[in-house]
């Protein structure tokens, strides 16, 4: 479906949009609150933009991966905004910087994902490595990317070289940073 979704249920599911993990993890509930005002002005904030509200989805493990830690009692409401496939990152850059406004009225926006993931070259048999050291050398890139606000650099992440291949073989986990 083309156009980003924003969540628009007063108790979205908890969806396990994965595979290949232990079954601890497709038995976990987050049972937050949703909140369809919120999601009707992030649709409002983000035109003209694409962005449809969504009440047949729910909250995907992007999302409630890291909130079950921040907020292990689910006691916040949550909207979740997903990433739109057709958008370069450099436009996912520019609808989060409309979203400003929220983040002035002290509601919590969390880019959620990872900056290195590549499930390809896990190793499963060993989980004990060390990590290898292009994803080392990636995360460290763009942490100080960060820390230094060169954002263009973030956005261009493929400036880095070969190891930006290798930590983000596809940008659907690296985008909502």
């Amino acid at each position: 479906r083309p156009g980003g979704r924003v969540t628009a249920n007063r108790r979205p599911a908890t969806v396990h949009d994965f595979g290949g993990f232990p079954s601890e993890l497709f038995e976990f509930s987050y049972p937050a609150q949703g909140s369809p005002e919120l999601a009707e002005r992030v649709v409002d904030l983000l035109a003209p933009a694409v962005v449809q509200l969504d009440t047949g989805w729910g909250l995907d493990h992007g999302t409630w991966s890291a909130l079950a830690h921040m907020y292990p009692e689910a006691d916040i409401p949550v909207v979740q905004l997903g990433v739109d496939a057709r958008l370069t990152t450099a436009e996912h850059y520019a609808l989060g910087s409309c979203l400003r406004p929220l983040r002035e009225d002290g509601i919590l926006i969390l880019g959620s994902g990872n900056v290195v993931h590549n499930l390809g070259v896990y190793a499963w048999d060993r989980p004990l490595i060390p990590p290898y050291s292009w994803a080392v050398h990636f995360d460290s890139w763009v942490r100080q990317a960060i820390m230094e606000r060169r954002f263009e650099d973030v956005i261009c992440y493929k400036r880095c070289g070969p190891d930006a291949a290798l930590a983000v073989p596809t940008p659907e986990h690296y985008v909502p940073l």
